[in-house]
């Protein structure tokens, strides 16, 4: 699973480089997520605006990255593309989770 991940002051910007976060893919996905986000931050902003696909698994490894930051740090969301951010809608999690149109202003992804 390719990730890249950019810290930038306290908030750590992660992009997906993939296209799918799937069943085939989903524990890559979690233990990549678990290496990347050992970086001290408050903030982990995950950019999926190159992922298409996100099926139940790639759901469940989203929300398992969100319990393992633990309840001090917060992970959001940014470009979810209209296929991703349906199942995020349908399952009710656009309620969890903050969702951004694009990696918020006051971060930049340099990647």
């Amino acid at each position: 699973m390719n990730l890249s991940a950019d810290l930038q002051g306290s908030i750590l910007v992660i992009a997906v480089l993939e296209d799918r976060i799937d069943a085939a893919s989903a524990i890559q996905f979690k233990d990549r997520m678990r290496e990347v986000t050992q970086t001290v931050s408050d903030r982990v902003v995950l950019d999926l605006s190159q992922v298409t696909f996100l099926d139940s698994s790639g759901l469940g490894a989203v929300v398992a990255v969100l319990k393992a930051l633990g309840p001090l740090r917060k992970l959001e969301l940014s470009g979810l593309s209209p296929t991703v951010q349906k199942v995020f809608r349908l399952t009710r999690m656009e309620q969890v989770f903050t969702i951004h149109d694009q990696v918020p202003h006051d971060v930049q992804h340099a990647g």
